[in-house]
């Protein structure tokens, strides 16, 4: 949830946003910088750069690794573990230019996005680490660290600029050593510690420090996360938890993601580097099981074998968006999430050409026969033979559903030579030479190939029966790569074992396995000349990948700004960034007099309007205000309570 982006936004609100600072105790922020303040080990990458193309180098690293994770976790002493990694480092004072380059680039992305934090707590903030200041200083004070407020470990050098080892007089080269140094600044203030190694609570521990913070952006390690008073999944939550000045108005750490069936990894990667907590599950959840586990749960994604239910929302006390990693939103309670105010997202054009490609294939394959041939051949008979088998140029193609994907495959079967029909219950306007028909019927009388590419609403259960096969040209080909429950089985096998059809290409089925586990049944099986393909219409890594993009990015900009672009449920909202403003976002019944109400409440608290944005559909309302920062907790109290409020969110 965004929040000040310039240094100019954050003055603005200083005064208001920091009451709460400025009448608390005087406090101290002593910082750790390895894989806390950066989102590595300094030494561990030094190691990396000094011994690059060394023959040992992958044991030697990691074995300084190791020693890294012993000395953190408090397996052994940190003057035993900082000795014996300096022994098998080999590093030069040429290779801390390198490694600076190269820290300044893994700052923690929660640190880097909460600059005006160390700006406005410049005096307060030490970093304390048992790293050294030769590659320190110059990645912290980027953020604006003081210098004076930095303190490490040196490095020793002989005469060529070898590293020797550590200054031994400075305290932080032994064990102790951040205890020792905290002792000696004489702090007079509320103390907090934040660190992810077992020196960083030793602070705390020994009554220097008031809280310790375990910080896992980075790495984990339980044995601190115990010790810890909280454990913080990034900067941003500390600064929530201390109300201190910061980028989000919440923690995206505390706001949980689910993805379910195996979405692309990109959508994983996408939820992560903004901070949101992730978890990641490759099979579908059934219904039971995901009512638990939709409990605190912000943001789902799923694919199609997830249903979300009336009762999953129920139980969906936190949910904000659903996305829909698929064309189809069949599987998802539109009208619950919609009176719910939960957004609900999907991806209608992302796997289109796969579609196509796929019906494309099964087209030229089932026309010449090459599925039944194919089965012989691994049966050992030979079958060469011209009969039955034909071209598609100069053939008929029939699309039922004139959308995306059936636009699309009219425009590749034109340029094989095909002859497009068409019809939809929609008036489409045809691309190139394609045929508009009046009727199914027009289409199946017509045609050599009958393709369908309509949607899952519920009128189109069983649309296609004995009646349409009937219709249908005798030893036509016959594909479903839409939805399974528009089409009535038993009729399609009736329709092949006659030999009405003389193939079918099937990727959809009415009853599908929820994991790959699960076995597969179908009358379809075993019929001659039939495709049968897992629902991978729209599984290539290229569609996968694309979906993997575009939903994570539509969901963020609605959980981030607010804008509904691409969201098939509510009212659709493209809304600009937000600037010097914090943005309150109400979803409300759509019925007379709410807006007025609204107002009444804007003009009763005086407050200063900056961009209002509004736009309804036949059920819900959704009204966005940008206002100046300065307003108080009774004004969105009386904006919640509203009667007609579904949901409201504020973002800064």
């Amino acid at each position: 949830m965004p929040a000040f982006k310039t240094k100019s936004q954050f003055k603005t609100s200083e005064k208001n946003f920091l009451k709460v600072a400025e009448t608390a105790q005087k406090r101290k922020f002593i910082i750790d910088f390895d894989s806390t303040f950066t989102q590595v080990e300094g030494l561990d990458e030094l190691a990396r750069i000094a011994l690059k193309g060394a023959p040992n180098q992958t044991e030697t690293v990691k074995a300084i690794k190791d020693l890294t994770d012993q000395g953190m976790s408090g397996e052994i002493s940190f003057s035993e573990a900082l000795s014996k990694r300096l022994a098998l480092l080999s590093a030069n004072k040429t290779h801390i230019e390198e490694l600076i380059s190269f820290l300044k680039g893994k700052i923690s992305k929660s640190f880097a996005r909460n600059e005006v934090f160390f700006e406005h707590y410049a005096d307060d903030v030490i970093i304390l680490s048992s790293g050294f200041k030769d590659f320190i200083v110059p990645v912290a004070t980027e953020l604006g660290v003081k210098e004076e407020n930095i303190y490490a470990n040196t490095f020793e050098f002989d005469n060529d600029g070898n590293i020797t080892g550590a200054d031994q007089s400075n305290p932080l080269a032994g064990n102790g050593g951040k205890i020792k140094l905290v002792e000696s600044l004489n702090l007079d203030a509320e103390i907090h510690v934040i660190g992810d190694g077992f020196t960083d609570y030793e602070i705390k521990a020994s009554g220097l420090g008031h809280f310790f913070y375990a910080f896992t952006e980075n790495v984990a390690r339980p044995g601190v996360m115990e010790k810890a008073d909280h454990v913080v999944k990034s900067l941003d939550e500390f600064l929530w938890l201390n109300h201190l000045p910061r980028s989000q108005s919440y923690p995206k750490s505390r706001i949980k993601v689910l993805l379910l069936e195996n979405v692309h990894q990109a959508a994983v990667k996408a939820f992560e580097d903004e901070g949101f907590d992730v978890e990641f599950h490759k099979g579908a959840i059934g219904e039971a099981d995901l009512c638990e586990m939709i409990k605190g749960v912000s943001i789902i994604g799923i694919r199609s074998k997830t249903n979300i239910t009336p009762k999953v929302l129920e139980n969906a006390d936190k949910l904000i968006a659903i996305g829909a990693f698929c064309i189809g939103t069949n599987q998802i309670d539109l009208e619950g999430c919609t009176e719910r105010g939960i957004a609900v997202f999907n991806a209608p054009y992302s796997n289109t050409r796969s579609v196509v490609e796929l019906a494309i294939g099964e087209i030229i394959m089932l026309i010449r026969k090459i599925p039944s041939n194919s089965e012989r051949m691994h049966k050992g008979i030979w079958n060469k033979s011209a009969k039955n088998a034909y071209e598609i140029r100069g053939k008929k193609l029939g699309l039922i559903g004139y959308g995306h994907i059936g636009m699309q495959l009219s425009v590749v079967a034109e340029a094989l030579g095909m002859e497009v029909y068409f019809y939809d219950a929609v008036d489409r306007m045809p691309i190139g030479n394609a045929i508009k028909c009046k009727s199914m019927e027009e289409v199946f009388n017509t045609v050599d190939v009958v393709s369908l590419h309509i949607d899952g609403r519920p009128e189109n259960k069983k649309l296609i029966g004995k009646k349409e096969f009937d219709q249908m040209k005798d030893g036509a080909i016959f594909l479903n790569l839409a939805r399974g429950f528009v089409v009535e089985i038993p009729a399609l096998v009736d329709a092949l074992k006659s030999g009405k059809l003389a193939g079918a290409g099937v990727d959809v089925f009415p009853k599908e396995p929820r994991t790959n586990d699960d076995p597969f049944e179908s009358e379809l099986m075993g019929l001659e000349n039939v495709i049968l393909s897992p629902h991978v219409g729209g599984s290539t890594e290229e569609a996968q990948e694309m979906i993997g993009h575009y939903v994570p990015e539509r969901l963020l900009e609605y959980i981030n700004n607010g804008s509904t672009t691409g969201s098939v449920n509510l009212p659709e909202v493209q809304l600009p960034l937000l600037t010097d403003s914090h943005r309150l976002l109400h979803i409300h019944k759509n019925v007379p007099g709410i807006m007025a109400k609204i107002n009444t409440i804007f003009a009763k608290h005086n407050i200063n309007v900056r961009g209002q944005y509004l736009k309804t559909n036949e059920t819900v309302g959704y009204v966005i205000v940008d206002v100046a920062i300065s307003y108080t907790p009774e004004f969105l109290e009386e904006l919640r309570e509203i009667p007609e409020t579904i949901k409201f969110r504020k973002l800064f």
